[in-house]
């Protein structure tokens, strides 16, 4: 089955993700921040990533650029989240490896969107 990380500072949008996601067969661990994720990327690489950009302790991009320099970390999709409509934001999370982005607050026929992409690219 794949995997998927849920990155997110707010416990709602864990939740929220959680459930659209196993509804579509993930096997779903959740993070709080940017240095709880690492770690678990360490332990065991997921095939996605849902990345919120402002979370404390480590930001999204902060985690991204560690993740991608990370042997193996070139391998899980990052569907990277923002709340700001901040071009070079979004800009520097796809130079720093995001493979999508999406704005938040999202609904579930956004995040089912791209997340089917992931799977029909599998």
């Amino acid at each position: 089955m794949r995997t998927c990380l849920i990155v997110d500072d707010s416990s709602v949008v864990r939740k929220v993700a959680r459930r659209i996601l196993e509804d579509l067969d993930y096997i779903v661990d959740e993070a709080e921040d940017g240095q709880e994720a690492i770690d678990k990327c360490r332990q065991e690489m997921p095939d996605a990533i849902l990345l919120d950009w402002n979370m404390p302790i480590m930001s999204g991009l902060e985690f991204l650029k560690l993740l991608r320099a990370y042997v193996g970390g070139e391998k899980p999709r990052v569907i990277y989240c923002t709340v700001e409509n901040d071009i070079g934001a979004i800009a520097l999370a796809l130079k720093a490896g995001a493979n999508d982005y999406m704005m938040k607050p999202f609904d579930q026929a956004l995040l089912i969107s791209k997340f089917q992409d992931k799977a029909a690219a599998a």
